[in-house]
């Protein structure tokens, strides 16, 4: 289960501890392949879009489609840093949206034979905003958990 604390109103931070070795983990978050394999808010969900230019100054393009309707969400954004296998922070827009940017900062950490993601997902505009992305992000941290046992 992830942990998830919220200090404001702009600010959202979750963790989760996962049965992989980090390299995997830091993997799985970060290339094409595997994010088509699980990224999505919920059961489901398909993702197909997923590119990435894992490098500073590099540009993602991650799309959820529900397995309801016929959209489908893209997330977008810069790399800032990339510290493999340890951190990632990068902007977060939604195509479409209201053209507000977020950060996202992920950091990885070795517990044995397992590896904590701490997330910190920062500038929202209000609470409603940011408790909508904690439900997408719980989502996410779901779906990589089975993406993972496999």
């Amino acid at each position: 289960m992830a942990t998830t604390k919220s200090g404001s109103d702009t600010v959202l931070s979750l963790s989760r501890t996962f049965a992989a070795p980090r390299e995997a983990v830091f993997r799985a978050w970060t290339e094409p392949e595997a994010l088509r394999n699980w990224w999505g808010a919920a059961d489901g969900f398909t993702a197909p879009i997923a590119e990435v230019d894992l490098r500073v100054g590099g540009r993602y393009r991650l799309g959820m489609k529900p397995p309801d309707k016929d959209v489908v969400h893209v997330s977008t954004g810069v790399f800032h840093e990339v510290q493999r296998p340890s951190r990632l922070v990068y902007t977060w827009s939604w195509e479409g949206g209201d053209g507000s940017e977020t950060l996202v900062t992920v950091e990885f950490h070795d517990r044995g034979a397992a590896t904590e993601v701490v997330l910190t997902h920062e500038r929202f505009t209000d609470a409603a905003m940011r408790d909508q992305h904690a439900q997408g992000w719980n989502g996410c941290f779901d779906q990589l958990t089975k993406y993972l046992a496999k």
